[in-house]
């Protein structure tokens, strides 16, 4: 699982949630508000790996970095308080709605 979701995260720059939320959920039987928490935890280390090589070989605009990392972190700050709020078959619900609208932009 890491392995590959590491990979898609270094290949797209994002995409390991993808595969390890219900990874988690269906090969570690994980309830899914774990899962969501323990993606976030792993998907951090991935990124790290991922901006040091991008930052080698790969030109980034660090002002867009800082400017989207300051709402990203509150962000991510009011989604972790609402994930606890959030019953599991919802946050299922909500999480596939999400999968569907991705897949669906890159298709077209």
């Amino acid at each position: 699982m890491g392995l590959i979701a590491g990979f898609f995260n270094g290949l797209f720059g994002s995409g390991g949630g993808s595969i390890l939320v219900p990874s988690l959920e269906k090969f570690l039987k994980m309830e899914e508000h774990k899962a969501h928490s323990t993606t976030i935890a792993v998907i951090l280390p991935l990124s790290i790996v991922s901006i040091f090589i991008y930052f080698k070989g790969i030109d980034v605009n660090l002002k867009q970095v800082i400017a989207v990392s300051l709402g990203g972190i509150l962000g991510g700050f009011i989604g972790a308080k609402y994930l606890k709020k959030i019953p599991a078959n919802w946050l299922h619900k909500i999480f596939g709605v999400f999968m569907l609208i991705g897949a669906w932009r890159l298709i077209l």
